[in-house]
C-alpha cells in the first residue's frame, strides 16, 4: 500500500510537470493541405507549393505560450517537413522541423506539430526545409503578440502588415536541385524578387492618412540579402526576432537572409499611392522590386522615381547593424524588463570558432563549416540520438575551431555542448560574400562584428549593455561576428547558413545540447506520433510496445527517487528499450510492464534473462 502510495504521488508531478506549464495556455488547431498548384509570381507559369492553396501560405497568429497543433497533411508527390524560422522549441527539438530531428511526412500521410511558443513574442516565419521545397513556397509569417497583462513600447498599431520578401528562380524547384546542387554547382542569379508571393506593383498595403502601422519583415529568400524602404515614409524600428529594440528611424533598412523586423511607418505624407521598394545587396546585377503602399483615399498612382537604396556598400550596412540595440526598459514576454538580464557580465566557459568556405569535394562544389561539409545521414539524428542506433553519426565530428588549409571532407558533423553552458561563438567569414548564420532553439547576443581576423583583443569591441538578441546574424566579406548565448535548451538544434544553396550543399551541422539527467524538467520525451524512418523504423508491433515504453515513461519522474532511483538514467533502462526492439523477446516486456519500474531487482533479472534466451 505505501508503495502504491508513492506510485500515485509520483504520477500526480508528472502531471502537474508536464501538463501545468500548459494548462492555462490557450490552444490554436490549424489544419494544412499541402499541394502543388500553378503559381505565375514573375509572370511564368510554374509549379508552386500551396498550403491550403495559399502562396505564400496562411499567416499565424499566436499569443506568449500559445499552444499550436498543426496538422499537416501532405499531398505532394514527394516527402515534405517544415520549420519554424525563430521559434526556439523550449525542451522540445522535436518539433522543430528540420532533416536532422524529424523523418518527413510521406506522400499521403500527415503529422501533427504540438508547438508551444513559450516566453517568445515577435515576428517569424515558417518555411519548407526538405528537399530545396523552399524554392517553391510553401512559407509564411509568424506573429506573437504579447499577453493583454504585458506592456509594449508603443501604442497599438492602427493595422499589422507582414512583408515576406525574397529572390525568386524561374525554374522549378526539383531542376533547380537535381540540376544545379546535386551536380555541385552553385545556383545562378536569381530571376527577380517577390513581395508575398508577387512581382512588379502586384501586392498592395491599404493605410489610412493620420495613423500608423506595423509592418513585419523578412527576407524568406534563398541566397540575396535585401534592402527594404517606403518611398516618402520613414520607418522606426521597434521589433527584431523577438527583441524590442531601440526605436531609431531609418530611410532604408538591410535585411539578410533568415532576418525578420518590425518597423512603424505613420502614414503622414500627401494622400496618393507610394512605392515599397525592395532591392538585392551585394550582387553583381541589382535586382529590384516594388509593391503598393496606397492611402485609402488616394487617387493618384505611384509616381516619381524609384527611392535610392544601397547596393554594394559594406560599410553602410555595418553601421547600421551596429546601431540596432536592446531596448533596456520594454518588457519582452514577460514583464520584467529585457535589460534585467546581464548578458555582459556572464563569463563564457568556452569559445567556439566556426569558420565558412566553399571547397571542391571529388569534383564537386561544397560549402563547409571548419572543413566539415554535412552529409544528411539515414535516421535523424534526434532519433538516432534517442534510440542509442550506432553508426549515424560522432560526437565530434566537428571541431570547434577551423582547421589551416581550404581543403574540407564530407561528414554527418555533431558538435558537443552542455545543457545550461553559456559560449561565446566567433563566426569567421574570410570569403567575398556575405554570410548568414541561424542557430535553431535559441536567440542569441550579437557582440560584435568587424573586418579582418577576430582575436582575443577584438572582445575590447564588444558592446556588453544592451546589443540585440536574435536568432540569425549577418557576417560582412573578410569579417568577422561575434555572438554569446546561453545553452538553456536541451536537444539537437541545427546551426547553419541561411543561404539554402550553401546550406544545402554542407554549410551547416548539429549541435548536440546534452543533459544528463535525463528528466522531462530538461527535454520533453519523443512524441507518440512521432513518424520513425531510417534505422529507427519498426514494425507495427514494434512500434506499439514502444508506444507503451512511452507511457511508462511518462509516468515516471526522473525525480522520484524513492519510487525509481536513477532506474531511467541506468544502463539496464538502456538495454530494456534496445531489448524492446528484438522481436524474440517481445512478449517479455508485458511481464515487465507490470512491474511498473517498482521492482527494480526483478526487472533487471528478467531483463537479462530474456537477453539470454533471445
Amino acid at each position: 500500500m505505501r508503495e502504491c502510495r508513492i506510485y500515485c504521488l509520483c504520477i500526480a508531478l508528472v502531471l502537474v510537470l508536464v501538463h501545468g506549464a500548459n494548462g492555462e495556455d490557450p490552444y490554436k488547431f490549424l489544419t494544412w493541405k499541402i499541394t502543388y498548384g500553378d503559381i505565375y509570381p514573375l509572370g511564368v507559369k510554374q509549379q508552386g507549393i500551396l498550403i491550403n492553396n495559399q502562396f505564400p501560405g496562411p499567416q499565424i497568429d499566436a499569443v506568449t505560450n500559445m499552444n499550436l497543433v498543426i496538422s499537416v497533411f501532405n499531398y505532394l508527390s514527394e516527402p515534405f517537413l517544415l520549420s519554424w524560422d525563430g521559434i526556439q522549441q523550449r525542451r522540445n527539438s522535436w518539433q522543430d522541423g528540420m532533416p536532422g530531428t524529424n523523418c518527413p511526412i510521406l506522400p499521403g500521410r500527415n503529422f501533427t506539430y504540438n508547438i508551444q511558443v513559450k516566453d517568445q513574442i515577435g515576428s517569424f516565419f515558417y518555411f519548407p526545409s526538405f528537399l530545396f521545397h523552399k524554392a517553391a513556397g510553401g512559407f509564411g509569417g509568424i506573429r506573437i503578440w504579447s499577453r493583454p497583462k504585458i506592456p509594449v513600447p508603443f501604442p497599438n498599431p492602427a493595422g499589422d502588415h507582414t512583408v515576406l520578401a525574397g529572390d525568386w528562380f524561374k525554374t522549378n524547384h526539383y531542376i533547380l536541385r537535381r540540376y544545379f546542387l546535386e551536380r555541385g554547382q552553385n545556383l545562378p542569379l536569381p530571376d527577380g524578387l517577390l513581395i508575398n508571393g508577387r512581382g512588379w506593383n502586384g501586392y498592395t498595403f491599404n493605410v489610412e492618412p493620420g495613423k500608423t502601422y506595423r509592418f513585419r519583415i523578412s527576407n524568406v529568400g534563398l541566397t540575396t540579402s535585401l534592402n527594404f524602404r517606403i518611398q516618402g515614409h520613414k520607418m522606426k524600428l521597434v521589433e527584431v526576432e523577438g527583441s524590442h529594440t531601440l526605436q531609431n528611424t531609418y530611410d532604408a533598412l538591410d535585411i539578410h537572409l533568415g532576418q525578420s523586423f518590425s518597423v512603424l511607418v505613420t502614414a503622414d505624407q500627401p494622400s496618393k499611392d507610394y512605392y515599397v521598394v525592395v532591392s538585392s545587396r551585394f550582387t553583381t546585377k541589382i535586382l529590384t522590386t516594388t509593391a503598393i503602399l496606397h492611402y485609402t483615399n488616394s487617387r493618384q498612382g505611384v509616381s516619381g522615381p524609384i527611392p535610392w537604396g544601397p547596393t554594394n556598400q559594406v560599410a553602410w550596412s555595418l553601421n547600421q547593424a551596429r546601431s540596432i540595440r536592446w531596448n533596456l526598459t520594454a518588457s519582452g514576454p514577460r514583464p520584467n524588463p529585457q535589460g534585467s538580464y546581464h548578458y555582459g557580465m556572464i563569463k563564457p566557459a568556452r569559445t567556439i570558432m566556426l569558420a565558412n568556405s566553399a571547397p571542391w569535394i571529388n569534383g564537386k562544389q561544397r560549402y563547409a563549416v571548419n572543413g566539415v561539409s554535412y552529409v544528411p545521414p539515414d535516421t535523424p539524428l534526434k532519433l538516432a540520438d534517442y534510440f542509442n542506433i550506432p553508426g549515424v553519426f560522432n560526437l565530434g565530428s566537428i571541431s570547434t575551431n577551423p582547421p589551416g588549409g581550404n581543403g574540407g571532407y564530407l561528414q554527418t558533423s555533431v558538435m558537443h555542448a552542455n545543457f545550461r553552458e553559456f559560449v561565446e561563438i566567433v563566426f569567421q567569414n574570410w570569403e567575398d560574400s556575405v554570410q548568414s548564420w541561424h542557430i535553431d532553439g535559441y536567440s542569441f547576443f550579437v557582440l560584435g562584428m568587424d573586418g579582418g581576423q577576430w582575436t582575443q583583443a577584438s572582445r575590447a569591441r564588444y558592446n556588453l549593455r544592451d546589443t540585440v538578441a536574435r536568432s540569425t546574424v549577418q557576417v560582412y566579406p573578410k569579417s568577422w561576428t561575434a555572438i554569446s548565448v546561453a545553452l538553456d535548451n536541451v536537444g539537437m538544434w541545427n546551426v547553419r547558413s541561411q543561404n539554402w544553396a550553401r546550406q544545402y550543399l554542407g554549410q551547416q551541422f548539429y549541435l548536440r545540447v546534452y543533459s544528463p539527467a535525463h528528466s522531462w524538467r530538461d527535454e520533453l520525451p519523443i512524441p507518440r506520433n512521432a513518424i520513425l524512418c531510417g534505422r529507427a523504423k519498426v514494425s507495427p508491433s514494434l512500434r506499439k510496445k514502444e508506444a507503451q515504453i512511452s507511457e511508462l515513461e511518462s509516468q515516471v519522474p526522473g525525480h522520484c527517487d524513492r519510487a525509481v532511483g536513477d532506474f531511467k538514467a541506468s544502463q539496464e533502462f538502456k538495454d530494456l528499450l534496445q531489448a524492446t526492439r528484438d522481436v524474440a523477446i517481445i512478449e517479455k516486456f508485458n511481464e515487465w510492464s507490470e512491474h511498473r519500474y517498482l521492482d527494480r531487482p526483478r526487472m533487471v533479472a528478467n531483463l537479462l534473462a530474456a537477453k539470454a534466451q533471445a
